[in-house]
């Protein structure tokens, strides 16, 4: 393979993948977003780049670690624990990609809108794109009542539900199908709470989770825990912003299937 690269430059094609990508999970570092998926993936972005630009010096320390037994038991880890992460992040890829798929079937159901940050008492624009994905289905679906979940955060002006609420009554959704839970301050604390609003209202204990696509999952998961089904309805995320926000629920995943 190293002779391959080295007389063919096809080394060239890789380390070129590997920068635009690392520009992808730097970009947002300059909005202000820092997060286990784009510090993660600039990481291991940095990592392929420079193996592929120093492709010839790499494929020497391998080759020289490879002559000892040492050597050898840490390039044969180092290889199994890469392969096992790409397989797990092939594996729950899938699984979202599965679970931002899975439409309610019918109209039995309580939609959940799962809150995210307020700027200046106005909706943040991913918060914005949860809204209107929400206001799509209640608008199609009159009898469907709403859960807007989300509490006020120490920068925010407003709560989250009271932004969503106040959004959806403007573009013509009755107030009297929204009831908010402005405690929260988790998805966990989002699902857990509508719940006992849920029990305690007697409204239909199937729920359908506005959320991203790439937080459905984990969402799925949490109300699973908590002994809800659900279905999802998944607000676009800007393309931009997919990569940071996918790897981090890839760790997120992990962390809610082993601790809950």
């Amino acid at each position: 393979m190293s002779i391959i690269l080295e007389k063919t430059g096809m080394r060239v094609i890789p380390a070129l993948i590997s920068f635009v990508m690392l520009i992808i999970f730097v970009v947002p570092f300059f909005h202000g977003i820092v997060n286990l998926g784009n510090c993660a993936g600039a990481a291991v972005t940095s990592v392929l780049l420079a193996v592929f630009v120093f492709f010839r010096k790499f494929s020497e320390i391998v080759a020289s670690l490879w002559s000892t037994p040492v050597g050898k038991a840490l390039v044969t880890g180092v290889s199994v624990v890469a392969a096992a992460g790409v397989i797990l992040a092939a594996v729950i890829t899938v699984l979202m990609i599965s679970a931002a798929h899975d439409y309610p079937k019918d109209t039995n159901t309580t939609v959940v809108v799962l809150g995210c940050q307020v700027k200046n008492g106005r909706p943040s624009k991913m918060l914005n794109r949860r809204i209107n994905a929400a206001y799509e289905y209640l608008a199609e679906n009159p009898e469907v009542i709403a859960i807007v979940s989300g509490g006020k955060g120490d920068d925010e002006l407003i709560s989250e539900a009271l932004c969503m609420r106040d959004c959806l009554v403007e573009k013509g959704i009755s107030p009297e199908r929204i009831i908010m839970e402005d405690k929260s301050a988790s998805t966990r604390e989002n699902l857990e709470f509508s719940k006992k609003i849920i029990e305690q209202r007697g409204l239909d204990e199937h729920i359908t989770i506005v959320t991203d696509s790439y937080h459905q999952l984990r969402a799925e998961m949490i109300a699973g825990e908590l002994g809800m089904t659900a279905s999802n309805i998944s607000a676009p995320t800007a393309a931009w912003l997919i990569p940071t926000y996918w790897v981090r629920e890839w760790f997120g995943t992990v962390h809610q299937f082993l601790f809950g």
